[in-house]
């Protein structure tokens, strides 16, 4: 039996409830057949960015976050928009591969789940071509109005949303 690929899901909410954090527990259920996810869960322990720190070794954390990145098949990110764009936590991490390519041609899903999220959806698209990684439209997803269709159970509600992510993770699966 061929064992499963890993994927690491990235949330881009440090709320310890969070509408996106309930998405990548419903993903996790869904795609249990087809992959493996396992969440990073210390995004908010990374560091500033600095390019004065960016040497090697890199500080700890980094060190760990960018050898969890390189050793997976595919990164999933779900991440809200705030304040019209990316969350800091999110950026900052990303940020953080731009020298060291953990990105760059690694297959990454993006679902941006939000009031609106089509800024904060659109900069993360733009940042993740920059850095070379591999996403198609198939591969993202835009998912407004989310906590109407996101229950704090983890399990979506409205059927639209359910079956675009369910073809998300099969495209996903395919593409790793």
């Amino acid at each position: 039996m061929q064992q499963k690929k890993i994927i690491i899901a990235i949330c881009g909410s440090t709320r310890k409830s969070s509408t996106n954090l309930h998405l990548i527990h419903a993903i996790t259920e869904l795609s249990k057949d087809l992959f493996e996810v396992k969440l990073y869960t210390t995004i908010e322990e990374l560091p500033h960015f600095n390019p004065d720190l960016d040497v090697d070794p890199a500080p700890i954390k980094i060190h760990e976050f960018r050898h969890l990145l390189k050793s997976a098949a595919g990164v999933l990110i779900c991440t809200p928009e705030y304040a019209m764009g990316v969350p800091g936590t999110l950026k900052n991490a990303i940020d953080w591969t731009v020298s060291s390519a953990e990105f760059s041609k690694k297959p990454v899903a993006l679902i941006t789940a939000s009031s609106m999220g089509e800024k904060a959806h659109a900069s993360l698209l733009e940042t993740l071509k920059i850095i070379e990684s591999t996403i198609t439209a198939e591969t993202q997803l835009l998912i407004p109005y989310a906590k109407t269709k996101i229950n704090a159970d983890g399990i979506i509600t409205d059927n639209e949303t359910l079956d675009k992510v369910k073809k998300l993770i099969i495209s996903f699966s395919k593409f790793l």
